[in-house]
């Protein structure tokens, strides 16, 4: 089976979109040889956050000189983004050849695999065969039913921001969907929480821990203490630890945090030997693309796909950090599953002019239904000028003649990953 031929099969399984539970994993893993049962994880599910918080885990890891894999979502540019071992993407070779092994093992069941089924019993594979001595593991959705959760005894489970999404599959309340998270809480498995949960999910966390005889550990915000802070990063003060955050934005300090206080609860319990240097320069060495990213200085473009109310506050408080006082061009796509109005009600009382377009995908909302929602927002602020260009590349053409014409304008292309890889794709 050639690269193309095994992505073409893997792709062809998102017909069978998402299904609760864990019996297709399951079935696949044990046809494996149950691969995950060799694999010491740290298993991270929250809804925003998971994927710097994973990022820089697994530089802790890997500055540790610990054989690390890295199974992440969503990708951006590559699919082989996904799984990572030592930083590095997995081998077309070895993708091929795991999906070719793997297609008759799903074929054979009762009820065919999810593509994240598919590729989650693939990575477990991979990751096994390459002998790593510890797996960062991100939850595809939720917790308590995502394919990652077929693993036993993680070495530790991290639930970073819970916040809206996902509401008609994970629940339509912050309770029921911190509830989904905890499931990756095993009985007496130790576990941390980010320092800024709301509330309500606060409660269900540390329910949930105290039922299962979790040592759980909450850092305090005030424990983290941005020092300095540019769009690229900057210094910071974390649980008493100097460090160099490689990402923008306060939350990025947050999420760093996270990840401090695991890798020392990891130390401190005799689970991996992770000393504080380790720590600090895997923390700064650290990479996530489309994550408030910098593609270039001068002319400024920066590039984000968070998608929800929460990653469009997160944004929004950068945006007033880092761009006050300068014009601020937007290119937006969204889906239209998304929580659309509440992402927007943060970005477009912030922007100049807002160009939306229609990323390629199935889900996306039309270039003209997004600019409509858009200017729902900007009524009450006329400086706002809204567009609608369906064809993405099209759209950043016109956003990049808007930005020369404008001085000292920054150009922000934003809402969605789909938008981020097919920008990123045609910039490289």
């Amino acid at each position: 089976m050639t690269y193309p031929e095994a992505l073409e099969y893997i792709h062809a399984l998102e017909r069978f979109g998402i299904k609760p539970g864990l019996e297709r994993i399951r079935a696949l893993c044990a046809a494996l040889g149950e691969p995950q049962q060799r694999l010491p994880c740290i298993h991270v599910a929250g809804t925003n956050g998971k994927g710097s918080t994973c990022a820089m885990l697994a530089g802790i890891c890997r500055a540790a000189g610990l054989r690390t894999g890295l199974y992440t979502s969503p990708y951006v540019l590559d699919f082989r983004e996904r799984m990572q071992v030592e930083g590095e993407m997995i081998p077309a070779q070895d993708l091929a050849r795991w999906v070719e092994r793997l297609r008759p093992l799903a074929e054979a069941l009762p009820a065919p695999p999810t593509e994240f089924e598919f590729i989650t019993a693939l990575a477990f594979a991979w990751f096994a065969e390459q002998r790593c001595d510890v797996v960062i593991l991100e939850t595809g959705l939720g917790g308590r039913w995502d394919a990652t959760n077929v693993i036993a005894q993680p070495l530790c489970s991290v639930i970073t921001k819970i916040s809206l999404d996902h509401t008609q599959i994970l629940g339509d309340t912050i309770e029921k969907i911190a509830a989904e998270k905890c499931g990756i809480l095993k009985p007496g498995c130790l576990a941390v929480s980010c320092c800024e949960q709301p509330p309500a999910a606060y409660n269900v966390i540390q329910a949930t821990a105290a039922r299962l005889g979790c040592p759980l550990e909450i850092p305090n915000a005030g424990e983290c203490e941005a020092l300095s802070l540019g769009l690229g990063g900057g210094e910071a003060r974390l649980a008493g630890l100097p460090v160099r955050v490689p990402f923008a934005g306060e939350h990025m300090c947050r999420n760093a945090l996270t990840a401090v206080v695991a890798a020392r609860l990891l130390r401190r319990t005799g689970r991996l030997a992770l000393p504080e240097a380790a720590i600090a320069a895997g923390v700064a060495a650290a990479r996530l693309p489309a994550r408030m990213e910098l593609l270039c200085a001068d002319p400024l473009l920066l590039l984000d796909g968070g998608h929800n109310p929460d990653a469009g506050q997160a944004l929004a408080a950068a945006i007033d950090r880092f761009l006050q006082g300068r014009p601020l061009i937007a290119l937006c796509g969204m889906m239209a599953d998304k929580d659309v109005g509440a992402y927007l009600a943060y970005i477009v009382p912030r922007v100049a002019q807002f160009i939306a377009c229609c990323p390629a995908n199935p889900r996306a909302m039309p270039a003209q239904a997004l600019a409509t929602e858009a200017s729902l927002l900007a009524a009450r602020d006329e400086k706002t000028e809204i567009k609608a260009i369906s064809d993405p590349l099209e759209a950043l053409q016109e956003a990049k003649q808007q930005q020369s014409r404008t001085k000292g304008a920054a150009l922000l292309i934003c809402g969605s990953f789909y938008l981020a890889g097919e920008i990123k794709q045609h910039l490289i």
